[in-house]
Protein backbone atom coordinates (compact mmCIF):
# COMPACT_ATOMS: atom_id res chain seq x y z
CA UNK A 1 0.00 0.00 0.00
CA UNK A 2 1.44 3.68 -0.94
CA UNK A 3 -0.16 6.97 -1.30
CA UNK A 4 0.06 8.56 -4.41
CA UNK A 5 -0.94 11.54 -6.42
CA UNK A 6 -4.48 11.18 -6.03
CA UNK A 7 -4.53 8.80 -3.03
CA UNK A 8 -3.94 5.22 -1.59
CA UNK A 9 -2.42 2.38 -4.25
CA UNK A 10 -2.59 -0.84 -3.47
CA UNK A 11 -0.95 -3.82 -5.06
CA UNK A 12 -2.84 -7.35 -5.08
CA UNK A 13 -1.34 -10.71 -5.93
CA UNK A 14 -3.73 -12.73 -7.87
CA UNK A 15 -3.50 -16.45 -6.06
CA UNK A 16 -4.41 -18.18 -9.37
CA UNK A 17 -1.38 -16.77 -11.22
CA UNK A 18 1.60 -16.09 -10.21
CA UNK A 19 2.95 -12.92 -11.26
CA UNK A 20 -0.50 -11.20 -11.71
CA UNK A 21 -1.32 -8.64 -9.60
CA UNK A 22 -4.87 -6.12 -9.37
CA UNK A 23 -3.84 -2.10 -8.37
CA UNK A 24 -6.40 -0.37 -7.14
CA UNK A 25 -6.84 3.40 -6.14
CA UNK A 26 -8.80 4.57 -3.21
CA UNK A 27 -10.26 0.47 -2.96
CA UNK A 28 -11.24 1.03 -7.07
CA UNK A 29 -9.94 -1.83 -9.39
CA UNK A 30 -7.56 0.04 -11.66
CA UNK A 31 -5.14 -1.88 -13.33
CA UNK A 32 -4.63 -5.59 -13.64
CA UNK A 33 -1.42 -6.85 -15.08
CA UNK A 34 -0.02 -10.18 -15.34
CA UNK A 35 3.78 -10.00 -15.95
CA UNK A 36 3.89 -13.47 -17.48
CA UNK A 37 1.07 -13.06 -19.63
CA UNK A 38 0.73 -9.94 -20.93
CA UNK A 39 -2.21 -10.87 -23.66
CA UNK A 40 -4.07 -12.01 -20.56
CA UNK A 41 -6.80 -9.11 -19.96
CA UNK A 42 -9.07 -9.40 -16.87
CA UNK A 43 -11.23 -6.53 -17.15
CA UNK A 44 -14.18 -6.59 -19.64
CA UNK A 45 -13.66 -3.15 -20.81
CA UNK A 46 -9.47 -3.42 -21.59
CA UNK A 47 -10.86 -6.59 -23.43
CA UNK A 48 -13.55 -4.22 -25.53
CA UNK A 49 -10.06 -1.95 -26.38
CA UNK A 50 -8.15 -4.85 -26.90
CA UNK A 51 -10.71 -5.76 -29.46
CA UNK A 52 -10.13 -2.24 -30.91
CA UNK A 53 -6.69 -2.41 -31.06
CA UNK A 54 -6.63 -6.30 -32.65
CA UNK A 55 -9.15 -4.63 -35.52
CA UNK A 56 -6.90 -1.91 -36.32
CA UNK A 57 -4.54 -3.66 -38.66
CA UNK A 58 -3.54 -6.84 -40.29
CA UNK A 59 -2.36 -9.16 -37.31
CA UNK A 60 1.25 -8.48 -35.90
CA UNK A 61 1.59 -5.20 -37.65
CA UNK A 62 3.35 -2.82 -35.48
CA UNK A 63 1.03 0.32 -34.37
CA UNK A 64 2.04 4.04 -33.26
CA UNK A 65 -0.66 4.14 -29.97
CA UNK A 66 -1.00 7.05 -27.82
CA UNK A 67 -2.59 5.84 -24.06
CA UNK A 68 -4.04 8.38 -22.19
CA UNK A 69 -3.63 7.49 -18.51
CA UNK A 70 -1.42 4.63 -18.12
CA UNK A 71 -2.34 2.94 -14.63
CA UNK A 72 -0.43 -0.39 -14.80
CA UNK A 73 0.31 -0.34 -18.67
CA UNK A 74 -2.11 -2.84 -19.10
CA UNK A 75 -2.94 -1.95 -22.57
CA UNK A 76 0.68 -1.28 -23.14
CA UNK A 77 2.05 -4.36 -22.59
CA UNK A 78 -0.93 -5.97 -24.72
CA UNK A 79 0.03 -4.07 -27.61
CA UNK A 80 3.84 -4.80 -26.83
CA UNK A 81 3.32 -8.77 -26.85
CA UNK A 82 0.75 -9.23 -29.66
CA UNK A 83 2.24 -6.31 -31.82
CA UNK A 84 5.73 -6.36 -31.61
CA UNK A 85 7.98 -3.50 -33.00
CA UNK A 86 5.01 -0.46 -31.65
CA UNK A 87 5.61 2.27 -30.89
CA UNK A 88 3.93 3.48 -27.81
CA UNK A 89 3.67 6.51 -25.33
CA UNK A 90 1.95 6.45 -22.27
CA UNK A 91 0.64 10.01 -20.29
CA UNK A 92 -0.31 9.39 -17.08
CA UNK A 93 -0.88 12.75 -14.51
CA UNK A 94 -0.02 10.70 -11.26
CA UNK A 95 3.46 10.41 -10.56
CA UNK A 96 3.39 8.66 -7.30
CA UNK A 97 1.49 5.87 -9.44
CA UNK A 98 4.39 5.73 -11.92
CA UNK A 99 6.92 5.54 -9.27
CA UNK A 100 5.04 2.49 -8.19
CA UNK A 101 4.36 0.59 -11.26
CA UNK A 102 8.31 1.13 -12.25
CA UNK A 103 9.41 -0.43 -9.20
CA UNK A 104 6.77 -3.02 -8.61
CA UNK A 105 5.71 -3.95 -12.22
CA UNK A 106 8.26 -2.92 -14.81
CA UNK A 107 8.28 -3.42 -18.42
CA UNK A 108 9.69 -5.72 -20.43
CA UNK A 109 12.99 -4.62 -21.62
CA UNK A 110 12.76 -3.61 -25.38
CA UNK A 111 9.04 -2.96 -25.07
CA UNK A 112 8.96 -0.03 -26.63
CA UNK A 113 6.84 2.07 -24.20
CA UNK A 114 7.67 5.45 -23.33
CA UNK A 115 5.96 6.93 -19.94
CA UNK A 116 5.76 9.99 -19.32
CA UNK A 117 4.31 12.13 -16.46
CA UNK A 118 1.98 14.49 -17.36
CA UNK A 119 -1.97 15.85 -18.49
CA UNK A 120 -3.59 13.92 -20.90
CA UNK A 121 -5.20 16.62 -22.95
CA UNK A 122 -2.04 19.15 -23.25
CA UNK A 123 0.07 16.12 -24.07
CA UNK A 124 -2.45 15.59 -26.86
CA UNK A 125 -2.59 19.02 -27.90
CA UNK A 126 1.22 18.78 -28.30
CA UNK A 127 1.08 15.80 -30.25
CA UNK A 128 1.92 15.93 -33.47
CA UNK A 129 -0.37 15.75 -37.25
CA UNK A 130 -1.58 12.20 -38.21
CA UNK A 131 1.04 10.76 -35.31
CA UNK A 132 -1.07 7.87 -34.39
CA UNK A 133 -2.78 4.72 -35.31
CA UNK A 134 -4.76 4.88 -32.22
CA UNK A 135 -5.42 6.86 -29.03
CA UNK A 136 -6.43 4.99 -26.45
CA UNK A 137 -8.44 7.14 -23.47
CA UNK A 138 -8.67 5.26 -20.15
CA UNK A 139 -8.12 8.61 -18.01
CA UNK A 140 -10.10 9.16 -14.35
CA UNK A 141 -9.88 11.61 -11.82
CA UNK A 142 -10.56 9.47 -8.70
CA UNK A 143 -13.58 7.42 -10.34
CA UNK A 144 -14.59 10.15 -12.73
CA UNK A 145 -13.57 10.75 -16.21
CA UNK A 146 -12.01 14.24 -16.49
CA UNK A 147 -14.42 17.52 -18.08
CA UNK A 148 -11.91 18.39 -19.83
CA UNK A 149 -11.42 15.37 -21.63
CA UNK A 150 -15.25 15.36 -22.76
CA UNK A 151 -15.35 18.43 -25.36
CA UNK A 152 -15.80 19.62 -28.63
CA UNK A 153 -12.11 20.99 -28.38
CA UNK A 154 -10.54 17.72 -27.18
CA UNK A 155 -12.17 15.61 -29.27
CA UNK A 156 -11.17 17.93 -32.41
CA UNK A 157 -7.56 17.89 -31.16
CA UNK A 158 -7.57 13.65 -30.89
CA UNK A 159 -9.00 13.86 -34.82
CA UNK A 160 -6.06 16.02 -35.36
CA UNK A 161 -3.53 13.54 -34.30
CA UNK A 162 -4.98 10.35 -35.53
CA UNK A 163 -4.14 9.24 -38.97
CA UNK A 164 -6.81 9.23 -41.52
CA UNK A 165 -7.60 5.51 -40.63
CA UNK A 166 -7.04 5.64 -37.25
CA UNK A 167 -9.07 5.03 -34.68
CA UNK A 168 -10.21 6.80 -30.86
CA UNK A 169 -11.32 4.32 -28.25
CA UNK A 170 -12.13 5.67 -24.49
CA UNK A 171 -13.27 3.75 -21.33
CA UNK A 172 -16.48 5.90 -20.24
CA UNK A 173 -18.60 4.90 -17.28
CA UNK A 174 -22.21 6.39 -17.01
CA UNK A 175 -25.97 4.64 -15.87
CA UNK A 176 -29.21 5.67 -16.83
CA UNK A 177 -30.51 8.29 -17.86
CA UNK A 178 -27.18 8.19 -19.67
CA UNK A 179 -26.80 11.98 -20.13
CA UNK A 180 -22.84 11.89 -19.84
CA UNK A 181 -22.67 9.27 -22.25
CA UNK A 182 -25.12 10.07 -24.78
CA UNK A 183 -23.69 13.74 -24.71
CA UNK A 184 -20.20 11.78 -25.33
CA UNK A 185 -21.53 10.10 -28.56
CA UNK A 186 -22.90 13.78 -29.37
CA UNK A 187 -19.50 15.33 -29.05
CA UNK A 188 -17.64 12.72 -30.42
CA UNK A 189 -20.01 12.41 -32.95
CA UNK A 190 -19.85 16.41 -34.38
CA UNK A 191 -16.14 15.56 -34.90
CA UNK A 192 -16.10 11.87 -36.34
CA UNK A 193 -17.77 10.54 -39.35
CA UNK A 194 -17.99 6.90 -37.83
CA UNK A 195 -18.49 6.16 -34.93
CA UNK A 196 -20.44 2.93 -32.41
CA UNK A 197 -20.54 2.18 -28.66
CA UNK A 198 -19.51 -1.63 -26.96
CA UNK A 199 -21.11 -2.12 -23.70
CA UNK A 200 -22.41 -5.18 -22.52
CA UNK A 201 -26.88 -5.29 -22.91
CA UNK A 202 -27.75 -4.88 -19.49
CA UNK A 203 -25.39 -1.85 -18.87
CA UNK A 204 -27.51 -0.49 -21.74
CA UNK A 205 -31.01 -1.39 -20.73
CA UNK A 206 -29.88 1.15 -17.80
CA UNK A 207 -29.96 -2.36 -15.58
CA UNK A 208 -26.47 -0.82 -13.86
CA UNK A 209 -24.09 1.56 -13.82
CA UNK A 210 -20.77 0.30 -15.76
CA UNK A 211 -18.19 0.48 -18.69
CA UNK A 212 -18.47 1.50 -22.22
CA UNK A 213 -15.95 1.85 -24.52
CA UNK A 214 -16.54 4.91 -27.26
CA UNK A 215 -14.94 3.90 -30.24
CA UNK A 216 -14.57 6.97 -33.23
CA UNK A 217 -12.91 7.16 -37.05
CA UNK A 218 -13.03 9.19 -39.71
CA UNK A 219 -13.02 5.85 -41.63
CA UNK A 220 -15.46 2.97 -41.44
CA UNK A 221 -14.92 0.88 -38.28
CA UNK A 222 -15.12 -2.98 -38.67
CA UNK A 223 -18.36 -3.04 -36.61
CA UNK A 224 -18.78 -6.62 -37.48
CA UNK A 225 -15.41 -7.99 -36.50
CA UNK A 226 -15.86 -5.70 -33.23
CA UNK A 227 -19.45 -7.50 -32.77
CA UNK A 228 -18.29 -11.02 -33.36
CA UNK A 229 -15.01 -10.50 -30.90
CA UNK A 230 -17.62 -8.80 -27.96
CA UNK A 231 -20.10 -11.08 -28.71
CA UNK A 232 -17.71 -14.28 -27.57
CA UNK A 233 -16.15 -12.65 -24.09
CA UNK A 234 -17.25 -14.38 -21.01
CA UNK A 235 -18.87 -11.35 -20.66
CA UNK A 236 -20.79 -11.01 -23.57
CA UNK A 237 -21.11 -7.40 -25.20
CA UNK A 238 -23.47 -5.83 -27.67
CA UNK A 239 -21.82 -2.69 -30.57
CA UNK A 240 -24.44 0.15 -30.90
CA UNK A 241 -23.88 1.76 -33.94
CA UNK A 242 -25.39 3.20 -36.67
CA UNK A 243 -29.24 3.93 -36.20
CA UNK A 244 -29.41 2.37 -33.05
CA UNK A 245 -26.62 4.51 -31.68
CA UNK A 246 -28.40 7.82 -32.87
CA UNK A 247 -31.26 6.70 -31.09
CA UNK A 248 -29.56 5.94 -28.15
CA UNK A 249 -28.15 9.79 -28.48
CA UNK A 250 -31.19 11.33 -29.67
CA UNK A 251 -31.67 15.04 -28.14
CA UNK A 252 -28.10 14.87 -26.83
CA UNK A 253 -26.09 18.21 -27.74
CA UNK A 254 -22.27 18.07 -28.07
CA UNK A 255 -20.72 20.07 -25.05
CA UNK A 256 -17.67 22.87 -25.56
CA UNK A 257 -14.87 23.25 -22.29
CA UNK A 258 -17.59 26.28 -20.88
CA UNK A 259 -20.56 23.27 -20.35
CA UNK A 260 -18.25 19.98 -20.19
CA UNK A 261 -18.77 18.02 -16.87
CA UNK A 262 -16.89 14.73 -15.82
CA UNK A 263 -18.78 11.46 -16.13
CA UNK A 264 -20.81 10.77 -13.02
CA UNK A 265 -19.92 9.68 -9.97
CA UNK A 266 -19.99 5.91 -9.55
CA UNK A 267 -22.94 4.38 -7.33
CA UNK A 268 -21.30 3.54 -3.75
CA UNK A 269 -19.73 0.13 -4.40
CA UNK A 270 -20.18 -0.08 -8.03
CA UNK A 271 -16.64 -0.46 -8.63
CA UNK A 272 -14.69 -1.16 -5.24
CA UNK A 273 -12.64 -4.26 -3.79
CA UNK A 274 -12.88 -5.11 -0.37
Amino acid sequence: MRDVDWGTAKLMPDVDRPRAWLLTVNGAPQSYVDLDDPAHLEFEYAQRIAHVLDAAAEPDRPLDVLHLGGGALTLPRYVAATRPGSRQRVVEADRGLLALVAEHLPLRDGSGVEVIAGDARRELEAAADASADVIVADVFGGSRVPAHLTSLAYARAAARVLRPHGCYAANLADGTPFTFLRSQVATFGAVFAHLCLIAEPSMLRGRRFGNAVLVASHSELPVTALARRAAGDAFPARVEHGEALERFAAGAEPVDDADAVGSPEPPGGAFSVG
